[in-house]
């Protein structure tokens, strides 16, 4: 039996990818990760803010990692990632993993 529809994929080219973008954000300003309350109905909130970047599509994608790693819901709001929840040891630890080192 032949392997008709078999793709062989390097995976190489993608990791020097996820490292160049990595790059990018750790090139910036330092990465302030804060909890609130106010103005939410007394719900808590996780705010990672300083991640500077005009590429949305990384953010989207940094936020989806940080939302399957914490097991929460989220949103980007202004360039500034949301979780539900008190994360922030969480997401320091996952940011931390990720390369992230100005926290």
């Amino acid at each position: 039996m032949g392997k008709k529809n078999w793709i062989e994929f390097d995976n190489q080219e993608k990791k020097s990818e996820e490292t160049a973008k990595v790059d990018i954000f750790n090139k910036r300003s330092k990465i302030n990760i804060s909890k609130q309350k106010k103005g939410k109905k007394g719900k808590t909130i996780t705010l990672i803010r300083g991640l500077d970047t005009e590429d949305e599509i990384l953010l989207k994608e940094l936020l989806k990692k940080i939302k399957v790693f914490c097991g929460t819901g989220g949103t980007l709001i202004d360039r500034n990632i949301q979780l539900q929840g008190d994360m922030v040891s969480k997401s320091i630890e996952f940011l931390r993993k990720e390369g992230f080192h100005n926290l």
